[in-house]
């Protein structure tokens, strides 16, 4: 189906309305103005400004009221696969992982499906790259984007991490055979449909990625793209990247609770000083069930630790 979305300022979107004026059908949806079907396509104006057109017509529909924005096509500041035109406006089904760099708390791996037609509906929710958005907000929008799109949520605490990585697996290994877990729960639950494409946040070239997951019964290879920035390309892994982010976040709650302590993220000075202050209080077998024991900062905390203990 082909989908084209502008946006328009108020005097134009009150000229769409106009126009389209006999042909309204019922809304469905609080999110949606104005909605009307013509005999090859479906004329939808968002509150937000956004004006979707479905259908065989959508182009020669759109093009009475402006251009589409640029297609969101690899760009010079992107590596990975070169996308197929107008792959935003694709269904895609997308992929992307936190919590890797970050000392206290899991890994968390999110696979998301986003249709065509819910393209649109992904915007109107608010997504966008998650790097532009606040981690309140993306506690806020997230129950909306895992109820509206197809996804499976992968967390890896912290026990299990440890305990993997202590055999040698890389953080690469781990994220690939998780990205991979997710994507394959994904297709299982909208099957029999497919995704024009699956797009996975690149963190390893191809090869590599595949290597670390060689061993595994089902490997997910058809119609595999990888991209760097891939949350900018499509907003199937805009949304995935918002689900493992707050699936992060609920983590570290719980943690936070567990410590009596709310925990910081990343890696930096006020991580070694919060791990010191825990070690300190609940013993080192405590502060490697909610870290990632291999990072520099555990020896960074026991030192701190040891001179408070002077």
């Amino acid at each position: 189906m082909s989908n084209t979305v502008l946006q328009l300022p108020e005097e134009s979107l009150l000229q769409v309305i106009n126009h389209y004026e006999n042909k309204q059908i019922a809304a469905k949806a609080p999110y949606i103005r104005f909605t009307a079907k013509l005999a090859d396509t479906v004329v939808t104006v968002y509150k937000s400004g956004k004006v979707m057109f479905q259908g065989a017509g959508a182009e020669r529909e759109a093009a009475r009221w402006g251009s589409a924005s640029p297609s969101a096509a690899k760009t010079a500041s992107t590596k990975g696969d070169t996308l197929p035109p107008d792959f935003a406006k694709k269904s895609v089904l997308g992929s992307d992982e936190t919590g890797t760099g970050d000392f206290f708390g899991p890994i968390t791996v999110t696979a998301c499906y986003v249709p065509a037609e819910g393209v649109a509906l992904a915007h109107e929710l608010g997504v966008k790259d998650s790097k532009q958005l606040t981690d309140d907000y993306m506690r806020k929008i997230a129950p909306d984007l895992k109820e509206a799109f197809t996804h499976s949520v992968l967390t890896l605490k912290n026990d299990k991490y440890n305990a993997v990585q202590s055999k040698g697996w890389s953080q690469g290994k781990i994220k690939a055979l998780l990205h991979n877990q997710a994507l394959k729960h994904v297709l299982r639950k909208m099957a029999p449909e497919k995704p024009d494409a699956i797009l996975i946040d690149q963190f390893a070239e191809r090869g590599i990625y595949y290597k670390h997951i060689k061993d595994e019964e089902e490997i997910i290879r058809e119609n595999v793209l990888y991209s760097t920035k891939a949350e900018g390309l499509h907003v199937s892994v805009a949304c995935a990247s918002i689900i493992a982010r707050v699936a992060f976040l609920e983590e570290m709650d719980a943690l936070s609770r567990k410590a009596g302590v709310t925990l910081p993220k990343g890696a930096g000075k006020i991580v070694d000083e919060a791990a010191a202050k825990i070690l300190l209080k609940h013993g080192e077998a405590f502060l490697q069930s909610i870290t990632k024991v291999h990072f520099a900062n555990t020896g960074k905390a026991k030192v701190l630790a040891e001179k408070r203990r002077k």
